[in-house]
């Protein structure tokens, strides 16, 4: 089970709440521009490999098309202690698919492949694994992988969409189950390459069931864990939850005292570096599913710091 790299979301205050409230076996940051990280811009995406030991085991994520400094990129995860290193295929953003890099490296496979390489040079004892699709504008999955799987990476994540269908269609596990299929068809198994599946698990349950029937070796988390860092708890058994009623979710009071933490922790760890809207994108996730969170999300959608978001938590609490 793995916390999958989103951007402006798995940031390092997220991940230290989900560290502390459920757990899963893997966690990424966010993506890191390799580009950027051999530039004079360096020491401002320094602050995105920001990680705590409680985090541990915790990959750093690349993206760019320049092999070179995906090699420095490389020797700077190792320098900084990361447990593995992680290669961005996937992503569908315009910008950075102008780059060359995401999932445009899709139909570059040759230039993918000395990315790996150039990573792996770097990377010294460290697993290397790549996040990708099954496709830039369509299914390309049975060329795709093999090119991948020749350079005998750790483990590849797959998305279950194309990155034309960026998440504006269900994700087919279907055809991400292709993927052990392929691998066994090249005489491969788990113990070369792990193979694991991404894309609209809904809670723990649905996760483990598709693990299960699609034959994968584990299931990556995005979007599912928008404000529930207690995604993964059941996972490992934890009890870390008052009034959690075995629902997958805990109580409303519950949701918004953590709510409170995480801002707090974020102002910590962000203040003069992260804009505090970037917090903000969490209330609504947060704030929800219970009377009154749509008036509550609007209260908290115009707080400045984590101060006033405390002021109208409690406000709306002592109402009860």
């Amino acid at each position: 089970m793995a916390l999958a790299p989103l951007a402006n979301v798995t940031d390092a205050a997220f991940r230290a709440i989900i560290a502390k409230y459920g757990k899963p076996d893997l966690m990424y940051t966010e993506f890191v521009s390799a580009d950027g990280l051999a530039s004079a811009g360096r020491k401002h995406l320094l602050v995105d490999l920001k990680f705590s030991e409680a985090e541990r085991p915790i990959v750093a994520q690349f993206f760019g098309a320049t092999p070179e400094h995906f090699y420095q990129a490389a020797l700077l995860a190792q320098e900084l202690g990361f447990d593995g290193i992680d290669i961005n295929m996937g992503c569908p953003d315009r910008a950075v698919l102008k780059q060359s890099a995401g999932a445009a490296l899709i139909e570059t496979p040759e230039l993918a492949q000395e990315i790996i390489r150039e990573t792996k040079r770097g990377a010294g004892s460290l697993p290397v694994s790549v996040k990708t699709r099954l496709g830039l504008k369509k299914n390309t999955l049975k060329n795709w992988l093999p090119r991948l799987l020749e350079t005998e990476l750790a483990a590849v994540i797959i998305h279950g969409r194309t990155a034309k269908e960026l998440s504006l269609v269900p994700a087919r596990w279907e055809d991400i189950a292709e993927a052990v299929k392929i691998r066994a068809e090249l005489g491969l198994g788990m113990e070369e390459t792990l193979i694991l599946g991404n894309g609209d698990v809904k809670n723990l349950a649905d996760a483990e069931v598709k693990a299960k029937k699609y034959g994968l070796d584990g299931v990556m988390v995005g979007r599912g864990i928008f404000g529930n860092p207690w995604f993964f708890a059941r996972y490992h058994n934890e009890v870390v939850i008052p009034g959690f009623a075995g629902t997958g979710e805990p109580e409303a009071k519950e949701k918004l005292r953590v709510m409170v933490e995480h801002t707090q922790l974020f102002e910590k760890m962000f203040s003069g570096i992260k804009s505090f809207d970037v917090m903000k994108k969490h209330y609504k996730a947060y704030a929800n599913g219970f009377p009154g969170a749509k008036e509550l999300r609007i209260k908290l959608m115009a707080a400045k710091n984590a101060d006033e978001v405390d002021q109208v938590v409690k406000t709306r609490l002592q109402r009860g």
